[in-house]
């Protein structure tokens, strides 16, 4: 297996999962949050994506799939492409409001496809170029890209959690 398929294995493995962690469910539940201050599924599965549209953008040099279209209206929110919801408040977090969980789905399928275009053409060489210099050591394309299949698998994952509290299956 090379490296492109590795990585395409890797990230090909996450749609499933979002929808699973949204399908059905109404705007009302993928806002639930199940303590004061922690994070509802709408907002778990709007930042995995937004933190792939955003880093995968910056690796192409090109905009971000949130600030064409109306993304960001189907959410509530403003076409900020520095917002991924890192450092987000309790309140901020509130603020993200899916209109559906067909927004979340639509989002993250249009997010994987170009991250699933771009994987497909790299080779085990690129994998060692630097895109972050503003890191001790600096970041590679490598490190960058198992960081973000690292962050929306643990916030699939927690996503799930959520959906299993709040009684849906």
């Amino acid at each position: 297996m090379d490296v492109s398929d590795l990585l395409t294995e890797t990230y090909d493995r996450l749609p499933d999962l979002v929808r699973a962690a949204v399908d059905g469910l109404s705007p009302e539940q993928l806002r639930h949050e199940p303590g004061p201050g922690t994070n509802s599924i709408g907002w778990l599965v709007w930042h995995l994506t937004r933190v792939q549209d955003h880093h995968v953008a910056d690796l192409l040099d090109a905009e971000q799939i949130w600030v064409s279209g109306d993304w960001a209206g189907r959410f509530g929110l403003t076409a900020d492409p520095d917002d991924t919801g890192y450092g987000h408040s309790p309140a901020q977090v509130a603020a993200v409001r899916p209109e559906s969980a067909q927004a979340l789905i639509d989002y993250y399928e249009a997010v994987a496809s170009r991250t699933g275009s771009f994987l497909a053409g790299l080779r085990p060489a690129d994998l060692d170029r630097v895109v972050d210099e503003a890191w001790d050591p600096p970041v590679t394309l490598g490190v960058r890209l198992v960081s973000i299949a690292d962050d929306d698998l643990q916030h699939v994952g927690q996503a799930a959690y959520v959906r299993g509290l709040i009684g849906t299956d």
